[in-house]
């Protein structure tokens, strides 16, 4: 089991553990995102977490306890974590108290003693509290957003430390495992596959085990009731959960359902899928949008006229567990790479069942007269967070890819494609990883078009 493997660890720790000496030194309190610059602390490298989790809707309370083993990039003194509120009662670092400082979401952690360079440490944390939503520079809610029933968990860029304490920055990814109890009737829902569901004394505890490396602000707990389903894509498992208070479950459902050819679909075109399991969550979740959640897509439905997530959403969503969630950004403003590739995997899906070809969607795009949003700014030069989730990310990052794909052509691009999938699967990556990737395979000078379509605003004439 895991918890007797980490609790193992901890004992052989506390004794191999020497006292701080000379050459020990904090982690950083962050790690210099242009975006969001304290996200993510310096000094050691996360490796898996173990998320126990209490949760009742009905007084919004929330119990949790989190075992981080993590491995020291430095020698360290002292180190932070992100958590947003709450009340701490208990703070271990190797099995030993560990006393702590905080200023806003930073949690500093001093431990008894210093932690060597390249070891593991395990750090505990007990904290208890009523989470609240998190509020982004385009005003839109994350973290643990609660609804009538439970709550609705989504994090990106910036929700992670609303919920659980984390190094929450893309590049520190990390396997999980979750035992969330809620009250019996209930469904909880994390990230990976089910390994068991309990019912005793009116509660439920849910247990998940996400065993591929995940960015933090990938996690979910959403809860509440749901009717959940389990289907398979091939001998991937696919949990499929949907609000009955939708105001369509059975579109939603079907909606779903076509999981199962769209990872068969990108499966061909891309590469094989990911992760070990996949599926998607359905609720009237008040964000007003949808997040690739890691193997578990969440939809907000709550404004919704069809009360189900549109065809298209699906199939973006389920593109993204290829291109943000195995291949992850590096730095927020390289958003284009996760919503670029996305919604130009939308274009393609729909070319390749039929519909309207990519380059016809391209051509509408182009059409926009040169005033419009879309223009405005650079997929790979936004101004800031504000904009990031933003027209130029999305479908001029899309254009971008289409463009490219008739400037070098269909074999080079998606063998290009297939490599960017393959080279830094489970890592991150950034624009300049992917402009030289592009040139290595296409053996072309590419700098003139990704300047006009990438870095440029306004509308570009030629390429």
């Amino acid at each position: 089991m895991i918890r007797t493997a980490l609790a193992a660890l901890a004992a052989a720790l506390v004794l191999a553990a020497p006292a701080a000496a000379k050459g020990f030194e904090p982690g950083s309190d962050g790690l210099d995102d242009p975006f969001f610059p304290l996200a993510g602390n310096g000094g050691y490298d996360v490796k898996h977490y173990s998320l126990d989790l209490d949760y009742v809707r009905a007084t919004n309370q929330l119990d949790g306890r989190a075992t981080i083993v993590a491995q020291a990039k430095q020698h360290l003194s002292r180190f932070n974590l992100d958590l947003r509120g709450y009340e701490i009662s208990d703070l271990e670092v190797n099995g030993r108290d560990a006393r702590s400082e905080r200023v806003g979401q930073e949690l500093t952690v001093i431990p008894r003693h210093g932690l060597i360079r390249g070891l593991p440490f395990i750090v505990q944390v007990e904290y208890s509290g009523q989470p609240e939503p998190v509020i982004d520079p385009d005003e839109s809610s994350e973290g643990w957003v609660p609804t009538d029933d439970g709550a609705f968990v989504v994090n990106e860029p910036q929700g992670s430390p609303g919920w659980y304490p984390s190094n929450d920055n893309p590049r520190d990814k990390a396997t999980f495992d979750f035992e969330i109890t809620v009250p019996e009737g209930i469904t909880a829902i994390a990230n990976g596959v089910l390994l068991s569901k309990r019912t005793r004394g009116g509660k439920t505890t849910w247990r998940w085990l996400e065993d591929s490396p995940m960015a933090p602000y990938l996690a979910t707990a959403t809860n509440g009731v749901f009717e959940l389903r389990a289907s398979k894509a091939g001998k991937i498992p696919l949990y499929q959960a949907v609000d009955p208070k939708v105001r369509n479950p059975a579109l939603a459902f079907e909606r779903l359902a076509a999981e199962a050819e769209i990872i068969s679909f990108f499966s061909d075109l891309y590469g094989k899928y990911p992760f070990s399991s996949g599926g998607g969550v359905v609720d009237n979740g008040g964000v007003g949008y949808a997040l690739e959640s890691q193997t578990k897509s969440m939809y907000d439905v709550m404004f919704s006229s069809a009360g189900a997530p549109s065809a298209g959403t699906v199939v973006h969503e389920v593109s993204h567990q290829w291109f943000g969630n195995a291949v992850t950004l590096a730095v927020w403003p390289d958003i284009w790479l996760n919503e670029g590739f996305a919604s130009f995997s939308e274009w393609i899906y729909t070319e390749r069942h039929g519909g309207p070809t990519a380059q016809s969607q391209f051509d509408d795009l182009y059409a926009t007269p040169a005033d419009d949003d879309l223009w405005a700014n650079a997929p790979a030069a936004l101004p800031g967070p504000a904009v990031m989730f933003t027209s130029p990310p999305y479908d001029r990052g899309a254009m971008t890819l289409q463009a490219l794909r008739v400037k070098i052509g269909d074999d080079a691009f998606f063998r290009l494609l297939r490599s960017w999938y393959s080279k830094y699967k489970y890592d991150n990556a950034t624009t300049a990883d992917f402009i030289a990737l592009a040139e290595r395979t296409s053996r072309r000078q590419l700098d003139a078009f990704f300047r006009v379509w990438l870095f440029t605003p306004g509308k570009p004439t030629s390429w």
